[in-house]
C-alpha cells in the first residue's frame, strides 16, 4: 500500500471510488485504500495507527468545514507542523481537503440544484421529496440545503446520492477538494 485517503464516511468513500474509476485511476493497482473513519472525531487514532504501522505510506483525507480542528489536531499530536488556525492552505499541504460545507454541498453545487432533482426523480424518490419540500421547518430553505436535508434524511440516502452525483457530475466540475485528495494519493502511488 502506497497510500491511505482517510474519510468521515461511507458517503465519501464512496464518491471517490466513483470519481477514480471515471478517471481511470485504478486505486487497488495503484495501492490507494480509502478508509471510512466512522466519523471524522476518530482522525486521530487513525493517523496514529497509519502513522506508527506503515510511516512510509502517504496518509490523506477529506473533512467538513466544521471539523477542520479534528484534522489540525490529529496532525499536531503527529508532529506535523500545519500553521496558524485557521489555514485549509497548510493543511491541503499535507493532503487533507476540506469539503465546505460537506461533500453533498459540494457535489450539489458542482451539479446545480436543478440538475440534483432530476437525479433524485431518476432514484424514485419525486414524491418523497416534494413530501420533505412542504414540512414547515423546510418549507423557507432553499432547494439546495432541502435536497441536503433529503441525503440525509434515510439510511443510505448520502451513499445513494454521493455515488449517484459523482457519477453525473462533469469531469471539469468535479468539486476541487474530491479532485484534490485522488491527485495526491495517486502522486503517492506513481511507481517508485
Amino acid at each position: 500500500m502506497r497510500a491511505v485517503v482517510l474519510v468521515e464516511g461511507p458517503s465519501d468513500r464512496v464518491a471517490l471510488e466513483v470519481l477514480a474509476r471515471r478517471g481511470g485511476m485504478d486505486l487497488a493497482a495503484r495501492g490507494v485504500r480509502i478508509v471510512s473513519m466512522d466519523g471524522i472525531t476518530n482522525i486521530g487514532h487513525f493517523l496514529t495507527r497509519h502513522h506508527a504501522d506503515a510511516p512510509d505510506v502517504r496518509v490523506c483525507g477529506l473533512y467538513d468545514d466544521a471539523e477542520e480542528r479534528f484534522v489540525r489536531r490529529g496532525l499536531e499530536r503527529l508532529g506535523v507542523e500545519v500553521g496558524p488556525e485557521p489555514g485549509r492552505a497548510a493543511l491541503a499541504e499535507r493532503g487533507f481537503f476540506c469539503c465546505s460545507a460537506d461533500l453533498e454541498d459540494e457535489l450539489i453545487r458542482a451539479l446545480g440544484p436543478a440538475e440534483v432533482v432530476l437525479l433524485v426523480e431518476a432514484q424514485g424518490q419525486a414524491r418523497s421529496f416534494r413530501t420533505l419540500r412542504r414540512q414547515p421547518a423546510l418549507r423557507d430553505q432553499s432547494l439546495h440545503d432541502q435536497l441536503r436535508r433529503l441525503m440525509s434524511g434515510r439510511s443510505g440516502g448520502k451513499e445513494r446520492y454521493a455515488a449517484a452525483m459523482a457519477e453525473a457530475v462533469p469531469w471539469a466540475q468535479v468539486p476541487a477538494p474530491l479532485a484534490g485528495v485522488l491527485a495526491y494519493a495517486a502522486t503517492a502511488a506513481l511507481p517508485r
